[in-house]
């Protein structure tokens, strides 16, 4: 040891006898072993005392105290203290002087403990920076070892920053300023954060004095969120918007940044208290559209990627950060209002051509529909008037029907074009949107892109045929089959369609005639442009009491001139009873061979 360096040799020593083996006297033994003693510390039980570290191993650390043995203290004492070195100074709580073994037994945590509610306390008064180590984590927290006491220390109070993993912060040692005690209890708080917030005012407050708009700065990324990016400049926090990430469209913020990424930023815009301050990404490179071909004209075909769908249309991108709008109106020929999503959506690789382009206002409209032919170029080649083709039913109004006959090409049927016999008084009488029905070309608006078309068309006009048989004064049976205030729709043969007045529905025992009622009817009117028939009950046998009383009054001037007429009216009441009976004539019963096959 050194401090034997130092020992006075005794004066009297027989170095004689001790050369020859002879032993030394007692008197010089009890002089060299006071000597020795005085050279050493005394102590006692139960004390505290600082040691010198000698060596250490994995296990186990040696401490001398300056007494007659060194002491060992096993080395997760000193697990707070991971820079703990040979030659440290180290507090030890001396448990014994001497075990079984002779061994000095000392403890350090036991002296830590002794000592480290005065310190503890002396820290939180003057605000003393102290060395503590982080145990494990607790609800809300962590427990860090501070002097051998087991403090809390928040999880709010860990750093500045809002904290993703605690464990990362197991096992360490760090800085910390006692926060609050509750001596009752011997609770201590303390705070990590608290140091470093001193700090990063200051700093705050240089970054804050000097922002200007256009500065470039490093910012590491504190946040992520889904409108943008929270970015610390160094105590002082600054926002992405997520348009300004990049000069491409961005879903979602991490497909730029990643948390802890360091990157630079330039200052948009901030409040006049600096509190809030917008910062961009993609204003760090230059703007897509300066880079665009410049050869790029209107009628070039380009190609791309649908970022963006709506009911009007759809963006495409033809480069990063280039966008061209497709409206909907550029995407079929046809004029009907459809929705864009009926044609493409959302990554959909598509092929365009270029409409407009304004390179000041970075702004493109694009069409797809000018890859097909225009079919109203060529309408009256493919669609002549008289020919005849398949639509489809798209919408109805109150006057006809408009069809698609290919997409592009609309027309109306109007409602007077659907039936030759019967009355439509709307189309969804006729048809249903979605199906398809036989048309005719009759006219070509090739100005307001639009047919006028036909279907009744189709068949030959059955009232030319009609007109022979349905002529005035012929007697039909008939059935009502709609009741109106200016009289009734009669039902006759061949799905032809009569009307009768109130007075012409009375029927000889004065009753006035009832829906649904079969009853005999004169064709009063016939009127083939018109498409229009009137009927008569009542006067069937208003006309047979004519003809009687006539008759009478003849009969009354002489009974021979009487007979005559009798022979005169028979055949013209026969007449007309054969004229309602001629189902067999050649042009009715082709009538019917015609409409049943129809049928």
């Amino acid at each position: 040891m050194e401090n034997l360096k130092n020992v006075a040799p005794i004066e009297d020593f027989n170095w004689d006898a001790y050369e020859n083996g002879e032993a030394v006297t007692s008197a010089s033994h009890e002089e060299l072993e006071k000597a020795y003693d005085g050279t050493l510390n005394k102590v006692n039980d139960r004390e505290v005392v600082d040691g010198t570290v000698i060596a250490m191993n994995k296990r186990e650390v040696v401490v001398n105290i300056g007494y007659k043995s060194d002491g060992i203290i096993p080395l997760n004492e000193f697990r707070y203290n991971p820079d703990l070195k040979v030659g440290d100074t180290v507090e030890v709580y001396i448990e014994n002087q001497e075990d079984k073994k002779g061994q000095l037994v000392l403890s350090h945590r036991k002296a830590r403990a002794t000592r480290s509610w005065d310190r503890v306390n002396a820290a939180l008064e003057n605000e003393e920076i102290i060395k503590g180590f982080i145990k494990c984590r607790t609800k809300g927290g962590m427990i860090v070892d501070v002097f051998g006491i087991e403090a809390f220390l928040p999880g709010s109070q860990i750093d500045v920053k809002p904290i993703r993993d605690y464990d990362v912060f197991v096992g360490k040692t760090m800085e910390f300023k006692v926060v609050k005690i509750n001596q009752e209890f011997k609770n201590v708080v303390v705070s990590h954060k608290a140091l470093i917030e001193a700090e990063l005012e200051q700093q705050k407050k240089e970054i804050i004095g000097k922002l200007e708009k256009g500065q470039v700065l490093e910012g590491t990324v504190k946040n992520i969120t889904s409108y943008g990016v929270f970015i610390d400049l160094g105590g002082v926090d600054g926002l992405i918007h997520i348009t300004d990430l990049s000069w491409g469209r961005v879903s979602d913020p991490k497909e730029v940044v990643e948390l802890d990424q360091k990157l630079n930023v330039v200052i948009l815009d901030f409040d006049d208290e600096k509190k809030r301050i917008a910062l961009g990404l993609k204003q760090l490179t230059p703007h897509p559209w300066d880079a665009l071909d410049t050869d790029l004209k209107v009628g070039d075909k380009v190609k791309g990627k649908v970022v963006v769908m709506a009911d009007y249309g759809a963006f495409i991108e033809i480069a990063t950060g280039v966008e061209g709008l497709i409206h909907v109106s550029e995407m079929s020929w046809s004029q009907h209002l459809r929705s864009a999503q009926d044609f493409m959506k959302v990554g959909d690789e598509v092929e365009a051509v270029v409409l407009t382009l304004d390179r000041e206002e970075r702004k493109m409209s694009l069409g797809i529909k000018q890859l097909k032919q225009d079919p109203w170029e060529t309408i009256e080649e493919k669609y002549p008037v008289g020919s005849k083709h398949t639509a489809k039913v798209r919408n109805f109004t109150n006057f006809g029907v408009f069809v698609e006959i290919e997409e592009g090409v609309d027309g109306l049927i109007h409602i007077s074009d659907l039936s030759w016999t019967k009355k439509v008084k709307h189309p969804s009488e006729f048809t249903q949107i979605g199906a398809d029905i036989e048309v005719q070309v009759l006219e070509i608006d090739k100005e307001n892109r639009r047919l006028s078309l036909g279907h009744k068309q189709l068949e030959e006009n059955p009232w030319d045929v009609f007109e022979t048989v349905f002529t005035v004064g012929s007697v039909h049976e008939g059935t009502i089959i709609e009741m109106l205030d200016k009289g009734a729709v009669v039902a006759l043969p061949y799905g032809v369609e009569g009307f009768a007045t109130p007075k012409h529905l009375v029927k000889e025992d004065g009753s006035q005639a009832q829906l649904d009622e079969k009853l005999e009817f004169k064709v009063i009117e016939f009127n083939k442009d018109a498409k229009r028939i009137i009927l008569s009950h009542s006067r069937i046998f208003e006309d047979v009491a004519k003809a009687e009383e006539r008759a009478e009054k003849k009969a009354a001037s002489g009974a021979k001139k009487s007979s005559n007429n009798k022979r005169e009216d028979a055949p013209m009441i026969q007449n007309q009873a054969a004229s309602t009976t001629l189902g067999d004539i050649d042009a009715l019963a082709a009538l019917k061979e015609q409409l049943e096959g129809k049928k």
